[in-house]
């Protein structure tokens, strides 16, 4: 923590976006939106079959059309990096990262396979469908559950991935030898990004083989080195700019394949080129992948764990092992003697699957927490006790103390809140005209994670201040909290505060994701200012005659653009006296925040959340509405209550699309997603989502990071789908353990009360 103290007025307040009105009024700036004056428009060309090569491609039709520049095909692309591991950026996965026109071989629908480019984008698009493509197809394997047999441990663990932990005690003899067992298989169907803003990068040709690219990322500096990496150019021939991001929630954590195109377009051409990817595009990329989870739990009567194991198989790509920490939960939050989870991945012929908000922790507790529910029926005791009965205060996948951990305050504070004790227990008993009521609760957890990040801190003599870290706002709330630790940091009122983000220019930072920017950029700003705040006050106390000369920085208070003796703060030093007396015009400050390896060494530290819903059945028709829900979160200090609200309501919107709405249908025999557009990939509208109700449980945590924060950006969608499917097992007494919960599963699953 910071030794000297800051009088907080702006941190822990409900702020209003500093970003706010630009978004409201269409002035904040998205990748495609930028221009330049020789810009010119492609338009990438999909593959049509999932496994194969390409025999032919015609583009004669294509370049006969007036205004069209170039066809690039893998015939004629420029020569870029040969080796695999120049493609891989900062997330990526081990294996060898998809290179777009690359050679003629097709692995997944969808590829793109040409780029038309055009001095107009009508003409791009339709001169791309002139192009022809002449294939050799090879049977292909998209279906998950054909090839369980071949299912295997990937031999290299993605970086920051944790691994399944250790099995710890006999979990296969202690589940046979339980008076009470449990034991299902579940599944999630395939969920693909639908951000407001498709994905789209503009190149703009400085001149001197020098670019500038607006990228929609959730990391401009990964994009930079992806660059710089593939092309074979140095980081000051390449920036790389990215302020605002309409959604990404992981789907920007990688570089996607219309960078590269637009990049290599615009090397090529010498001039400015954007590339902005279709919404039926947006499902020929990355998703919440596909897999089979089998939980099995043992208790004794008295409701005590004896036995958990978890495993998964999931897809992945030909050509990557992508992997994310989703059986770990199972073991990490209960109190068990013996304990097993398991991960294992099979290749089926799609693109790579990607991180979609909470990577695997919705996926594996919406398994485990079903499992938990289901036991809890079995044992005759209601689910927030179960929980409770086995509740740990360590983290029970590796015996480490928790940095803190305040769930079981959410358990009965959501529980009270939602009106839990009203329930009746037994499986359609709660009813209102034709509609079956049930409420339902899941328990929540997300990793509070730090990583290195820099901040720079500039204070100019006019009493402002600007804050820069190469950070991202994927729609979070960066611009504002990061103004918000400034502001206080130094005493200034917010307007006078100044965030820039999202530019490779910038000081280093990894990309927005994990939930750990809040507490990284935080630290790294209040770390920055800190710096600056020293060298004023060294100013101020040097002053003829100052009022604070034998004062310590702990005596004072930086607030009212003064800096005054917290004992007496009619004595004071503005800012500008305390500059002028220095002879300075500016102060600036760069500082690294970095994540303590003792605390690691010996802590884990996790946000945590109790989710209550309630539910309506329509009984004849099967249709289930979430219309109440209660989300109890335990994630340390709150720097914006309103937009950490925001926060957790989209994320719990987003786990009610999980449950109730997303499904990417394939269709095996053509091996690629058939609902490819918003009209049939459904997810919520207005309509679906009523009363959310969010509560912030009071949390201290000093060891998490040095500002107390521990991320908001996924434990709101964690639980939730769990929730919301044992609601409708209390309503209809149907146990559905595959997502989503849809009319046909509803009506054609046979009760298992």
């Amino acid at each position: 923590m910071f030794e000297t103290p800051l009088f907080e007025t702006h941190v822990g307040s409900p702020r209003n976006r500093v970003d706010g009105r630009l978004k409201v009024t269409g002035a904040a700036p998205y990748a495609a939106e930028f221009t330049a004056p020789d810009l010119a428009y492609g338009y990438v060309v999909s593959g049509a079959i999932a496994k194969g090569k390409i025999t032919n491609i015609d583009t004669s039709a294509a370049m006969a059309v007036p205004g069209v520049v170039q066809v690039f095909t893998h015939q004629n692309r420029p020569r870029t990096a040969w080796r695999s591991g120049a493609y891989q950026d900062e997330v990526a996965p081990p294996g060898k990262p998809f290179r777009p026109l690359y050679d003629e071989h097709i692995v997944y629908s969808g590829q793109p396979v040409a780029l038309v480019v055009a001095e107009d984008f009508e003409i791009a698009r339709y001169a791309a469908s002139l192009v022809r493509v002449t294939y050799e197809a090879e049977k292909h394997q998209t279906d998950v559950a054909k090839v369980l047999g071949e299912a295997y441990v990937p031999p290299k663990k993605r970086s920051g991935i944790t691994p399944p932990p250790k099995p710890k005690g006999d979990s296969e003899a202690a589940f046979g030898a339980s008076p009470v067992k449990v034991e299902s298989e579940y599944r999630i169907a395939v969920e693909h990004h639908n951000p407001m803003e498709m994905h789209a990068t503009t190149v703009v040709w400085e001149g001197g083989g020098r670019i500038t690219v607006h990228d929609k990322i959730q990391g401009a500096q990964n994009s930079q080195s992806y660059i710089t990496h593939v092309f074979g150019l140095s980081n000051d021939d390449v920036r790389v700019i990215s302020p605002f991001v309409g959604g990404a929630f992981g789907s920007g954590l990688r570089p996607q394949y219309q960078l590269f195109l637009a990049v290599m377009a615009a090397l090529e051409l010498k001039r400015s080129v954007r590339v902005t990817l279709t919404r039926d595009q947006m499902f020929t990329m990355g998703y919440r992948p596909d897999g089979v989870q089998n939980v099995a739990l043992g208790a004794n009567p008295d409701a005590r764990l004896q036995s958990i194991r978890h495993d998964l198989i999931a897809g992945t790509s030909t050509f990557e092992d992508y992997q994310e920490a989703t059986v770990n939960w199972s073991v990490m939050l209960y109190r068990c003697d013996n304990a097993t989870a398991t991960q294992k991945l099979v290749k089926i012929d799609t693109y790579t699957p990607a991180d979609m908000r909470a990577p695997g922790a919705p996926t594996g507790l919406f398994a485990m927490e079903s499992a938990m529910d289901e036991l809890s029926y079995k044992l005759g005791i209601d689910p927030v006790q179960l929980r409770l009965r086995n509740y740990s205060e360590v983290d029970e996948a590796n015996g480490k103390k928790l940095t803190s951990k305040e769930l079981r305050a959410a358990y009965q504070i959501g529980a009270e809140r939602f009106g839990w004790a009203r329930r009746n227990p037994v499986p359609r008993s709660m009813k209102e005209g034709r509609e079956l009521i049930g409420w339902g609760m899941a328990t929540g957890a997300w990793e509070a994670q730090m990583a290195r990040t820099a901040a720079r801190a500039v204070l100019t003599a006019d009493g402002r201040l600007e804050v820069a870290s190469a950070t991202a706002d994927i729609g979070t709330g960066t611009y504002t909290i990061l103004t918000q630790i400034g502001a206080d940091a130094l005493g200034l009122p917010m307007e006078k505060v100044t965030a820039r983000i999202g530019d490779s220019s910038l000081p280093k930072s990894p990309v927005e994701g994990g939930s750990w920017t809040a507490a990284s950029a935080g630290t790294a700003v209040r770390l920055a200012c800190d710096t600056v705040r020293q060298q004023l006050f060294k100013y101020a106390r040097g002053m003829d005659n100052s009022p604070i000369a034998n004062a310590d920085l702990a005596q004072v208070a930086f607030q009212g653009e003064r800096i005054a003796l917290i004992s007496d703060p009619s004595r004071f030093v503005t800012i500008a006296d305390a500059m002028r007396a220095g002879g300075v015009d500016r102060i600036e400050a760069e500082e690294t925040a970095v994540p303590d390896k003792l605390v690691q060494a010996r802590y884990s530290s996790y946000t945590h959340s109790a989710v209550f819903v309630e539910v309506r059945v329509d009984e004849e028709l099967g249709q289930v509405r979430v219309t109440r829900l209660v989300d109890a979160v335990a994630a340390g200090k709150i720097i914006n209550p309103k937009t950490a609200r925001s926060q957790i309501l989209g994320g719990v919107v987003f786990g009610i699309s999980m449950a109730l709405h997303e499904e990417s249908m394939p269709d095996h025999n053509l091996g690629r997603f058939m609902n490819h557009n918003l009209a049939e990939y459904h997810v919520p509208v207005n309509a679906d989502i009523h009363d959310i109700d969010v509560i912030f449980v009071e949390e201290q945590d000093e060891l998490a990071s040095p500002i107390g924060v521990k991320g908001l950006g996924e434990i709101g969608i964690v639980g939730t789908a769990a929730a919301i499917a044992n609601a409708v097992f209390h309503a209809t007494g149907k146990r559905i353990r595959e997502l989503p919960i849809t009319i046909d599963k509803v009506i054609g699953t046979k009760e298992t009360a």
